[in-house]
């Protein structure tokens, strides 16, 4: 399992969204206006990205289960 492409792939869009998450949350705690519009960018794209990973994870399910 460790070594299926789909696997790997979707682990690195999980932490892909880990990553985004701490740079959304480093920024919104700076207080400034930049930050704050900076921190919203950066959560509209863990959005994204979240959306990204749970479909490889679907499809990972879905490809090994014979699918």
């Amino acid at each position: 399992m460790m070594n299926d492409p789909v696997f790997l792939v979707a682990a690195a869009a999980m932490l892909a969204v880990v990553v985004i998450l701490a740079l959304g949350i480093s920024h919104f705690g700076k207080g400034d206006i930049d930050s704050a519009k900076k921190s919203n960018r950066m959560m509209k794209w863990r959005i994204i990205m979240q959306f990204v990973a749970v479909c490889l994870i679907l499809f990972f399910l879905w490809f090994r289960s014979g699918g």
